[in-house]
């Protein structure tokens, strides 16, 4: 057990942070930009809410978080109130966040030189995952913070993994989200197909489930994707967000994704169409509405 910081309590920050307090039994000290949030976490979970990420970070050895993007990492970190200034020589800040490979490597940079320990430890499972603490966590950093610091993430971790130095954690959640970009437009495009061939569409997902065409995906969305169900999951908004990471550092590395940024441009178009919060798997929406 140990004394434990969570900055982020939106859908996946919230569970992570439970399972932190029932599974491990740490103390956690919990922050959210919305108070309230905080403060309904402690009611359920125990622990304490505090005011600014400085506050939640001042005597915890590892301080976790899972914010909204690059500059939301920044400013828990390294911003007026964050918690770099207040962390205990040694100390370990654990970074959720799906974020761009360059901000982890300035944040372990940042706190290197503040004598702290940062891990980038992106995680993929998505909600339910994170409630069920069944998530793939990816991390960059180094072996000695990391070792100390997974018997906590495997409070809300299937899978923990120490991928290599700074960046590492965020460059390989990428890899995890181009793959799911074409599979999921893939499996848009042959439930469609299915559909317009008169098919039974639940039926052929019953057959090709059982061969090489399976996927997480076809197993937790195909029939929703059917039924033109699309009002919960990992919404398109974010889905784009990681996506235009990957486009970004592909730019920096020479990697070409052309199907990448062609799926990136249908997601687009749902955005346009007022499906902001739509599933990923919306993409069959265009296929039968067009």
């Amino acid at each position: 057990m140990a004394n434990v910081a969570f900055l982020g309590l939106g859908v996946m920050g919230y569970p992570m942070a439970g399972h932190l307090a029932a599974k491990g039994g740490h103390t956690v000290t919990v922050y959210n930009r919305t108070a309230a949030k905080a403060e309904e976490w402690v009611a359920k979970h125990g622990g304490k809410s505090a005011a600014t990420p400085a506050e939640a970070a001042k005597g915890q050895e590892i301080v976790f978080a899972c914010v909204g993007a690059d500059d939301d990492v920044r400013a828990v970190c390294t911003g007026p109130d964050g918690a770099f200034q207040a962390m205990d020589t040694g100390a370990i800040f654990v970074d959720h966040t799906t974020a761009s490979a360059e901000v982890a490597r300035e944040m372990y940079a940042a706190a290197k030189e503040a004598g702290l320990h940062f891990i980038d430890a992106p995680v993929s499972g998505g909600q339910a995952g994170a409630e069920n603490g069944a998530l793939t966590v990816m991390c960059g950093g180094d072996r000695q913070p990391f070792d100390k610091a997974k018997p906590a993430m495997d409070c809300y971790g299937r899978a923990v993994t120490l991928m290599g130095e700074a960046g590492s954690g965020q460059l390989t959640k990428m890899v995890n989200q181009i793959c799911i970009a074409g599979l999921v437009q893939a499996l848009g495009e042959g439930l469609n197909f299915g559909m317009k061939a008169g098919l039974d569409v639940n039926q052929v997902l019953d057959v090709i489930s059982k061969g090489a065409a399976q996927s997480w995906q076809m197993e937790n969305r195909g029939r929703t994707m059917i039924k033109g169900e699309f009002e919960f999951g990992f919404a398109v908004d974010w889905m784009r967000k990681d996506l235009n990471i990957c486009l970004a550092e592909a730019n920096r590395n020479g990697a070409r994704l052309p199907v990448t940024a062609l799926v990136d441009q249908f997601y687009a178009t749902v955005q346009a169409r007022g499906g902001n919060r739509y599933d990923t798997s919306a993409l069959i929406h265009l296929l039968m509405n067009d």
